[in-house]
């Protein structure tokens, strides 16, 4: 297998705030050795979530089995999802803004079971659709002027 050096398009501040984000998990958990250390193991996930990548090839770059790049993935998922805010928070957060934008995007699955089911043609590849529009905040009464919302007859 060839391999070659690439370019992630992110912040040096996203590898480093996920590194010290595992960094203090692993003291948590006080783990004494990994096959990869933090800043690695970010770029590693980082790669995954930005480019896509796929376990083996991940496995094959940084030298680890396609079983620990998986649970390299998925734990640096757990602790950015713990991050995040719940649904409450989220509702609450967006109330207080004048309008919100929901952006449509298609989700990459790896299901390829039956002939082809949830394929776009436009993107070319397996995946769920999520499509929204903009909504006014709670607090706002109809719909936003520049979006209106169509009749139903």
């Amino acid at each position: 297998m060839l391999s070659y050096p690439a370019a992630i398009p992110l912040s040096n501040h996203t590898l480093t705030r996920l590194a010290e984000l595992l960094r203090a998990r692993h003291a948590e958990r006080r783990c004494r050795w990994r096959r990869l250390d933090a800043s690695r193991q970010a770029l590693l996930v980082l790669a995954h979530l930005r480019n896509g990548d796929t376990y083996a090839r991940l496995a094959a770059g940084f030298a680890v089995g396609a079983s620990t790049a998986w649970r390299y993935v998925r734990e640096a998922i757990d602790l950015l999802a713990m991050l995040a805010d719940d649904v409450h928070a989220a509702v609450l957060r967006v109330g207080r803004l004048a309008y919100t934008i929901l952006d449509g995007t298609l989700i990459p699955i790896d299901r390829l079971a039956d002939e082809r089911p949830y394929y776009s043609g436009k993107h070319r590849r397996h995946g769920v659709n999520v499509q929204s529009w903009p909504i006014r905040s709670a607090g706002s009464s109809g719909p936003h002027p520049c979006c209106p919302v169509p009749r139903m007859t």
